[in-house]
């Protein structure tokens, strides 16, 4: 067995159990364990050395006190990896880093602390175990003895470090050390910066250390989003394991968000979503299957294998029923395999991520605005950071809060140079102070800055959008502009009446258009096209078509020939990957429509089926067939103008295209 190497169906099997539950793995039976993996198709599983509870699940010779006090199999864990490598299931071992009840209790004066000095986290008569213990502290001499442990008693195939986010913090600890390097600990900024260096040197040190150990095993330091912050500290990681349970508080759009911009970081990613209906520690409950085939599928699409979270019972008896619907995906899922191993994403359009530039915390909303519209345009696209290579897209999206400082706006302008495009939206351009844009090639100067909200955008001849030439209202306008000269105003704003006040309003929400220009609402250059208001700001807020329709129209005018078209509903999904290796491109559709049942999150139910879709590929080289993989018929295509076209008779749920190139091409 290679420890190294990721396998593509894996199970994360949390085991947090707490001392109030007696016959701790009483019922386990390891080949009855194994058994119900193997036939689940299970080839990795992630068990527990040590939970959130503090207790360790196996016979530990320099830690017995925190043994669970009620485990009855001394060696759980040791049975665990013993059983499934007669089986050749990959196990990486699981423990806790900042979560960790029994250390908190002993040693309180290793926990994070507020401005106020209270502890961070769950509080004294709160249910759970949410504090977080400090890696700036001896708690890391406990946590490294820990892991020798298990590097030295157990054939360790990979570690899966949980819960190492940056924590900022103001214990005597972190002020000690702040002050030692002549930062000031009252800052908040500065003890951000601190937290992120801090657990950065942690993921380092740590990282050394299993090597001095073990020089094979995969490493993975889960926070619970992989984001640009991780770009500095990624040569600490073997791989990523995007941890995105829809249901669970990230969404349906987490995953394509991460995985566009992890799978250009270096690392082999897996995408990690749950068997549980809502999120993690959910017993006895159970994922719609269409739901878990289609978080399973879309990993595969984004060049992503596949995690899913499950709880081992506290007796040690997995569920069979769990395990049927873990297989019916995962059996469909080692079929596609070979079509899904070492392909290439295939992008041409580079999306500058807003998180590289957010403050706070979660996903900005203009990321999940510009992922949705591109998705649902079915583009090919990844999205970047202001130290990804530019050079190999051919279009390059700005969304909504882009600053470009001197040397981004070098690093673009070369890419402009060289011939590649740029589309820009709201804010994004200007200066990282605002008062100017700082590209050049984008043919807008800024004339002032916003005085009505909302405006109206009102459509010109020069993009066809599909539009009628009349009012639109925008929620979110950026700064007024002009069209330098060489540039062509293809949109224009107009003004309302006035902003709605208490001195004056007009009807329920906002006045109406007063006809009134003032400057334009899109410049056109001769490779760039810059919409002042922020388009995917917008639309993701409340979905609106003309900001859609308008941003695909600008995609679609600098590209030209974009990678795929597909004439479907915009619910459909299309990714290209590639097999350089095998000779042959892969077009993943997929079609699952999340739908909001019921009040918490949204849901799919079924696969709702599509027939005859029309599909063009510009292919990178003469195809000598399609084939519609694994196990399906060959499908008639046509070539012309290095486009290959053909009709895709059905689409239930996931289907890939395999465009075989012809031998010799």
């Amino acid at each position: 067995m290679d420890r190294g190497d990721l396998n593509f169906r894996q199970v994360h099997l949390d085991f947090h159990t707490s001392e109030a539950v007696p016959g701790i793995g009483a019922d386990f039976d390891p080949e009855a364990f194994a058994d119900t993996l193997q036939r689940a198709r299970v080839n990795s599983v992630t068990c527990f050395a040590r939970c959130h509870h503090g207790w360790l699940y196996y016979d530990s010779a320099t830690h017995p006190e925190r043994i669970h006090p009620n485990l009855e199999r001394r060696d759980l864990l040791g049975e665990q990896i013993a059983a499934c490598h007669e089986r050749g299931i990959r196990v990486p071992i699981y423990t806790t880093v900042r979560w960790d009840a029994f250390t908190a209790r002993e040693h309180p004066e290793w926990l994070a602390l507020d401005e106020e000095g209270n502890v961070q986290g769950t509080r004294p008569f709160d249910a759970g175990f949410y504090n977080q213990l400090l890696v700036n502290t001896p708690y890391v001499d406990f946590l490294k003895e820990h892991v020798r442990e298990l590097l030295t008693r157990f054939p360790v195939d990979g570690l899966f470090f949980d819960i190492v986010p940056a924590i900022p913090d103001c214990s005597v600890w972190t002020r000690r050390a702040m002050e030692a390097e002549g930062r000031d600990p009252s800052d908040p900024a500065a003890r951000k910066a601190h937290a992120v260096e801090v657990v950065d040197a942690f993921k380092r040190d740590m990282t050394a250390f299993v090597r001095s150990h073990n020089a094979e095993c995969s490493i993975f330091y889960n926070a619970g989003h992989v984001g640009p912050r991780d770009r500095s500290i990624a040569d600490a990681y073997t791989h990523f394991e995007l941890e995105s349970l829809p249901s669970g508080g990230w969404g349906y759009m987490h995953l394509p968000i991460t995985a566009r911009y992890a799978r250009r970081l270096g690392p082999d990613i897996m995408g990690m979503t749950g068997k549980f209906h809502t999120n993690w520690g959910d017993f006895h409950s159970f994922k719609n299957r269409a739901a878990l085939e289609f978080e399973c599928f879309q990993m595969l699409a984004l060049g992503a294998k596949c995690s899913i979270g499950d709880q081992l019972p506290p007796r040690g008896e997995l569920c069979p029923h769990t395990y049927e619907l873990i297989g019916s995906v995962y059996g469909r899922v080692a079929e596609k395999e070979p079509y899904c191993r070492d392909a290439e994403p295939a992008a041409e359009i580079a999306v500058m991520t807003p998180e590289a530039f957010a403050a706070g915390g979660g996903l900005p909303k203009s990321a999940i605005g510009v992922t949705r519209v591109l998705q649902e345009g079915r583009h090919q696209f990844d999205l970047v950071d202001p130290e990804s290579p530019l050079m190999g897209y051919r279009l390059l999206v700005l969304p909504d809060e882009i600053p470009v400082d001197p040397d981004l706006a070098e690093r673009i302008e070369a890419f402009a140079a060289a011939g590649g495009a740029i589309l820009a939206t709201g804010e994004s351009g200007l200066r990282p102070d605002g008062e100017a844009f700082a590209l050049p090639s984008l043919g807008v100067r800024r004339a002032g800055p916003v005085e009505h909200v909302p405006d109206f955008l009102v459509p010109g001849e020069g993009l066809p959008a599909g539009l009628a030439p009349t009012e639109h209202v925008m929620h979110e306008p950026g700064p007024l502009i002009e069209a330098a000269a060489g540039a062509g105003v293809v949109a224009e704003t107009r003004k309302p009446y006035f902003n709605r006040t208490w001195r004056h309003y007009c009807s329920h929400q906002h006045a109406p258009s007063s006809g009134e220009s003032i400057g334009p609402a899109a410049v056109r250059g001769e490779r760039t096209i810059y919409f002042r208001h922020k388009l995917f700001k917008e639309y993701n807020a409340t979905a609106k078509h003309w900001c859609k329709a308008l941003a695909l129209a600008g995609v679609e005018a600098l590209l030209g020939d974009p990678l795929v078209r597909v004439d479907g509903p915009s619910t459909l999904i299309a990714t290209l990957t590639r097999q350089p290796e095998a000779g042959r491109e892969l077009l993943h559709l997929l079609h699952y429509i999340p739908e909001r049942r019921g009040e918490a999150f949204d849901t799919i139910e079924e696969a709702i089926p599509l027939y005859d879709l029309p599909v063009s590929v510009r292919a990178q080289r003469p195809v000598a067939r399609v084939t519609a993989v694994p196990g399906g018929p060959e499908i008639p295509h046509e070539q012309r103008d290095g486009r290959v076209t053909l009709t895709v008779p059905e689409l239930r749920g996931h289907q890939i295209l395999c465009l075989e190139h012809a031998s010799g091409a």
